[in-house]
């Protein structure tokens, strides 16, 4: 599976924004599909996965119940509502691709090249 992410950008404080993740490939459909983001300096952190059945997990401490995760299978397509965003949520932000719904890295198979969110003060 390929990933493509996009939807970054310059938001002020307070302001939402919407991320997306396209995938291609013949069983895109069938993966567990998250979020995560990186600060420079900091290692890569989990924000929200989704199952492909639309179950769904979400970092707590990152997301705080501003974000929402969400996919549309017919489109391979998965998104991150991203609202009252602070300067804190300042990121690039990755999408994966893997078999199970978990917090940490490594379990994941493919990434997408990441899509930038500046968020200003």
């Amino acid at each position: 599976v390929q990933l493509q992410a996009s939807g970054g950008g310059l938001v002020q404080a307070g302001s939402s924004l919407r991320l997306s993740c396209a995938a291609s490939g013949r069983t895109a459909s069938s993966y567990i599909l998250a979020w995560f983001r990186q600060v420079p300096g900091k290692g890569r952190e989990f924000v929200a996965g989704i199952h492909w059945n639309g179950g769904t997990l979400y970092n707590p401490d990152s997301v705080k119940a501003r974000f929402i995760i969400s996919r549309d299978n017919a489109k391979n397509t998965m998104y991150l509502q991203m609202n009252s965003l602070g300067p804190e949520d300042t990121a690039v932000y990755y999408c994966a691709a893997g078999q199970y719904l978990v917090t940490t890295i490594s379990p994941y198979l493919a990434w997408g090249q990441g899509t930038l969110v500046t968020v200003s003060s």
